[in-house]
């Protein structure tokens, strides 16, 4: 049997190591980052539907923003020619379209010329001599569409845009932007920003981090774990079960070619932090047991090991999963994924932890626990005197945790959403900085789109639906964080302001719709109809208005709506719906299907966890009982959010399912080996002291180690993961005080094992 045991051990730790080799192979040939935020969304939702049809119809694509900055003027032949160069070597890139790049060098400049309209580039050849650059001066001041869009109002500044679609951008062409942009400074300064540079920062800095992240946190986790098990033996095992667990997740995705977000980026530490639980209690057990019956053989031990911990070691794995699998009920893709293979990691942990473990122990013999000098006897420990004292003080306890919880609930009204993806980074980082110099220069790096629909053709022509539109723009941008806006009636006000001297009281919309429509048809002949696309359909039933926001929060976006919907019944009377497109407003809708997301998730994963609890314990009362550590804690965790302004973010937003998934192992430890004891003993206090003594110092182990592998997250490049890691170790911290405190005593007070003994 001796001989049996043995060879099927090593049967399951091959098999390991073979599953292992083959999830690393595979990682290597297939796995890839996913940093196109598009793909963050839903396709099929019906707000990205429409965009992403409004983007066809006007073209609407995101930019590389390129900022030449000269302190002394733009207006010199060394910039003008460093603009002219760059564009070029823009419109020579395979990735993007000729006519999608947007500078000085090739804007429309829309002039009269012997009483008729005329279209002409600001320049072609760079001009040298003073007076050429005085009149190349004079005439981007006196062009509203382009002074303070495409050259500063300071005049030190000028932006080139080049617009790419969605799915061209690769981490080469990133680099190649940067290295030209580098090749042209000085005396200079260039700048480069836009989503597609976010996009292409979060590749570089997704690897560094996970590379950077994972040695330190298996590094302290090797430390916490020596100094609680005191067994080398016992810490390499526990380790190997999580971090081989790590691999075959990220295998697993990379056989199914499911890229790798910035969200799951944080997979392996989360992993790590959480696996290593059931290998503690495993070995706590295991340990006790060791000390109870010293002479007892392997198989015994192993035996004694399972039969008393496989049951809730299994319901603990069942409902950290279901509070992972629960983030299915979001939308956001890179959350859904996050959820199912953060499950998929933590059920091969328990498989291993059951397996792999005896198996260890089987083939290299029991882990050799280092006694503690001056180690009491269990009546003599510490935890005996603790279980006394929190009796003792069952008053205090209620009614601090009721304030705690009053206050935490006045935090959660002050909750508020985050859309920004350059909340990502550092506030002093290079990438933020580059924003906010565009920002404070121009109209802003975030555009909202809204899209005019009428019913009949030519109803964009009508002097009163323009001009209600250029209202709407004047009121938008009235708003603090909105910089400018363009329309197709920026286009007719240039052309009437032209055709008339460049008179100022003719900067307006004209009255006749036919003179409207002579102007367009002059634009088309000498300008470039692709220009006008952008902003109006070809039968003018469609229009474009652009709206450029100084910040990519949905704070800035909601307001900028807010004003946009007061002019939805002036537009409806002329037969035109507002609908909205554009990068920044699918990221406001990305921040309410976060939301939605969130509240689904949480209470789904609170309500399967109380039947799962209920089903275990085989009492209703206890499974609500168990939940009342998960629940203070889920509150306490969005009080303290909303107390210290921290946004709920597509990293945020993973908080409640990583409190109640892993927050409730404590409850299920605890209450398990409560009964076990009740059954045994018959006195209730003792049981209790015994159940401290036992689970009390595994869960405090447990929640140690947890704490200690999150707070690793403080030295992630990302700040939202730094948040996160913070806010998990609050909650781990949380749920076991609030599982040896709160929830001990009301399950003290409610006797429910002891209803029918004499106590």
């Amino acid at each position: 049997m001796k001989e049996k045991l043995l060879k099927f051990s090593w049967l399951v730790l091959i098999a390991i190591l073979l599953i292992t080799v083959a999830s690393v192979l595979v990682m290597k040939k297939y796995s890839r980052l996913e940093t196109n935020l598009d793909k963050y969304m839903p396709e099929n939702h019906p707000a990205f539907v429409y965009s992403n049809k409004a983007e066809k119809w006007f073209h609407i694509k995101d930019a590389v923003v390129i900022a030449i900055e000269n302190k002394s003027g733009v207006f010199n032949y060394s910039t003008l020619k460093k603009i002219k160069d760059i564009t070029k070597k823009l419109q020579r890139m395979k990735e993007i379209k000729r006519t999608d790049v947007t500078s000085l060098y090739t804007a429309d400049n829309i002039v009269s010329s012997e009483g008729s309209l005329d279209v002409k580039k600001f320049y072609k050849r760079v001009p040298k001599d003073k007076e050429s650059l005085e009149n190349l001066k004079k005439e981007v001041e006196n062009n509203e569409m382009i002074f303070g869009r495409l050259v500063s109002r300071d005049e030190t500044v000028a932006i080139i845009l080049a617009r790419i679609d969605n799915d061209i951008f690769t981490q080469e062409f990133y680099n190649r932007i940067l290295s030209m942009a580098k090749e042209y400074e000085g005396p200079e300064k260039i700048y480069v920003a836009g989503r597609p540079i976010v996009e292409g920062t979060l590749a570089y800095l997704m690897p560094k981090d996970m590379k950077r992240m994972v040695p330190i946190v298996v590094f302290v986790i090797i430390i916490v774990l020596l100094l609680v098990l005191r067994s080398f033996k016992s810490t390499f095992f526990t380790l190997m079960v999580v971090l081989i667990s790590t691999l075959w997740t990220f295998g697993l995705m990379a056989a199914l070619h499911i890229p790798i977000y910035a969200v799951t980026t944080m997979i392996p530490v989360m992993l790590i932090a959480i696996g290593v639980a059931y290998g503690i209690h495993l070995y706590n057990h295991l340990q006790l047991f060791i000390k109870e019956n010293p002479n007892a053989s392997k198989k015994e031990a192993v035996h004694d090991m399972l039969s008393e911990m496989w049951k809730p070691v299994l319901m603990t794995a069942i409902t950290t999963m279901v509070g992972f699998i629960s983030l299915l009920t979001s939308q956001v893709y890179p959350v859904k994924y996050f959820g199912v293979f953060a499950a998929f990691g933590v059920f091969i942990a328990l498989i291993l932890s059951l397996g792999m473990i005896p198996a260890s122990i089987y083939v290299f013999g029991m882990p050799g626990f280092k006694k503690q000098a001056g180690e009491e006897t269990p009546e003599k420990s510490f935890y005996f005197r603790a279980t006394d004292r929190i009796i003792k003080a069952k008053p205090i306890i209620l009614i601090i945790t009721i304030l705690v919880v009053g206050i935490s609930i006045y935090g959660i009204s002050k909750v508020w959403i985050s859309s920004s993806f350059l909340a990502k980074f550092e506030t002093n980082s290079d990438i933020r900085k580059t924003d906010r110099f565009i920002n404070e220069h121009f109209g802003g790096t975030t555009t909202l789109n809204v899209i005019l629909e009428g019913k009949d053709k030519d109803t964009i022509k009508k002097p009163e639906v323009l001009r209600t539109i250029l209202e709407m723009q004047k009121e938008v941008e009235k708003l603090p964080l909105v910089g400018s806006s363009f329309s197709l009636g920026d286009f007719i006000k240039r052309m009437n302001k032209v055709m008339h001297a460049d008179r100022e009281e003719y900067d307006t919309i004209p009255d006749n719709q036919n003179l409207i429509a002579q102007y367009l048809l002059l634009y088309e002949m000498s300008g470039d109809p692709e220009n006008l696309a952008r902003v109006a359909d070809y039968k003018y039933k469609k229009a474009n208005v652009t709206f450029q926001l100084k910040s990519d929060d949905s704070k800035a976006l909601k307001e900028a709506i807010a004003v946009i919907e007061k002019f939805k019944d002036k537009l409806k009377k002329e037969g035109i719906e507002i609908h909205y497109a554009g990068s920044g407003y699918k990221a406001l809708v990305f921040t309410d299907l976060l939301l939605e997301g969130q509240i689904k998730s949480l209470l789904l994963s609170l309500v399967i966890v109380v039947i799962l609890l209920t089903i275990m314990f085989k009492k209703f009362s206890i499974g609500l009982i168990g939940a009342i550590p998960i629940t203070i804690t889920t509150i306490v965790t969005f009080g303290v959010m909303g107390l210290l302004n921290i946004p709920l973010s597509s990293t945020t937003a993973l908080i409640s399912s990583i409190a109640i998934g892993i927050g409730i192992d404590y409850a299920i430890h605890f209450i398990d080996r409560y009964r076990i004891y009740a059954a045994r003993t018959g006195n209730k206090e003792l049981t209790s002291r015994l159940t401290m003594y036992h689970s009390g110092r595994a869960i405090f182990y447990n929640a140690l180690v947890v704490i200690a592998g999150f707070m690793v997250l403080v030295f992630s490049v990302f700040p939202p993961n730094r948040t996160l890691g913070a806010l998990v170790s609050m909650n781990m911290l949380v749920s076991f005080l609030g599982t040896i405190t709160i929830m001990f005593i009301i399950l003290y007070i409610k006797n429910t094992y002891f209803k029918r003994r004499k106590v």
